[in-house]
C-alpha cells in the first residue's frame, strides 16, 4: 500500500503514540482523521497537522460509526484505520477489581478494537486498505501488573490473526503493533522515573509511528510487530499447536486451518 495520497484515520490520536502516527502518516503524504474522547486534543492536533478531527467514545458503537462517517464524507474514504485508542488500570490484584474498572478497560481495550474493525471494513468495502491495531507485548506475554490489561491485548492479538484471512480477500490487511515500554502517558511519571533510574529505555512514540507505517505497508496481513528499543518490528513468530496424536489422525490437519484458512464446514477424517 502506497500512503502518499491516501486517508488515514486514528483513534486514541490526541496523544502518545496516535499523535505520533498521525504527524508521521502526515508526512507520509496522508491526509488524517484524528479521533479521541478528548475534543480539545483531537482538534488541536487536527489544526497541527491539517485533517479533520472527531470526538468519540471508542466503546461506543455508534460514535466509532460517526467517526468513522465523518471522515469518509469529509476526507473521501478511509485508506488506514489505526486503532489505537487504550488505557491501562494497573491492578495486579483481582480481589481489588471493581465491576466499573473492569467494564471501563474492556470496552476501550477490546469493544473499541471490535467496533472500529467493523466501522473501517464497511468504510473500505472492496476498494482494499490496511487496518492496524495497537497491542502490547502484553498480548503475547504475561503480564501479572495488570493481568486484565494483558487479557484485553491478548484479546487484539487474537482478533487481529483471526479476521486477516478473512480480510484478504477485499483487499484489507491487518495487523498488530506490539510496543514494549513506550513514553506515554499511560506510564505515570513515578514509573517512568523508576525506569531512568533503572537505566531502561523508554521508546519514543515516534518508533511506533514508523512501525504503524511498516505493518501498512509492507504488504504481510495477520502479524503482530514486536517494538523494542533499538530494533526495527519484527514479526512475532507464533508456534503451530501440536496436533492430535492418534494412529489415523496424526500429522493431519483439517483443509480450513491450512495457510490459516477458516472454512472448517463438512470437514471429517475420511
Amino acid at each position: 500500500m502506497q500512503l502518499a495520497g491516501k486517508v488515514g484515520l486514528v483513534t486514541g490520536g490526541a496523544s502518545g503514540i496516535g499523535r505520533a502516527t498521525v504527524e508521521r502518516l502526515v508526512a507520509e503524504g496522508m491526509q488524517v482523521c484524528t479521533v479521541d474522547l478528548d475534543a480539545d486534543g483531537a482538534a488541536a492536533v487536527a489544526e497541527e497537522f491539517g485533517g479533520t478531527s472527531f470526538a468519540a467514545d471508542v466503546g461506543e458503537s455508534s460514535e466509532v460509526d460517526a467517526a468513522f462517517a465523518h471522515c469518509v464524507e469529509t476526507l473521501g474514504g478511509v485508506d488506514l484505520a489505526f486503532l489505537n485508542a487504550g488505557i491501562a488500570i494497573g491492578v495486579a490484584d483481582l480481589d481489588a477489581l471493581t465491576d466499573d474498572v473492569y467494564r471501563r478497560i474492556m470496552r476501550v481495550n477490546v469493544d473499541g478494537v471490535v467496533y472500529g474493525l467493523r466501522a473501517a471494513i464497511r468504510a473500505m468495502g472492496t476498494d482494499g486498505g490496511a487496518i492496524v491495531a495497537t497491542a502490547s507485548l502484553a498480548g503475547i506475554i504475561p503480564f501479572p501488573p495488570d493481568p486484565i490489561y494483558d487479557l484485553t491485548k491478548h484479546a487484539v492479538v487474537g482478533l487481529i490473526r483471526s479476521i486477516a484471512p478473512t480480510l484478504s480477500a477485499q483487499g484489507i490487511t491487518a495487523n498488530c503493533v506490539n510496543p514494549g515500554m513506550t513514553d506515554t502517558n499511560i506510564l505515570s511519571d513515578s514509573a517512568k522515573q523508576l525506569f531512568a533510574e533503572a537505566q531502561f529505555p523508554l521508546m519514543p512514540a515516534s518508533q511506533i509511528a514508523a512501525a504503524v507505517v511498516h505493518a501498512a505497508t509492507c504488504g504481510e496481513t495477520g502479524r503482530c510487530f514486536v517494538c523494542q528499543p533499538g530494533r526495527d518490528p519484527i514479526a512475532y513468530g507464533f508456534r503451530d499447536v501440536p496436533g492430535p496424536r492418534t494412529e489415523t489422525a496424526q500429522g493431519r490437519v483439517p483443509p480450513g486451518l491450512r495457510d490459516g484458512g477458516t472454512q472448517l464446514a463438512g470437514w471429517a477424517d475420511t
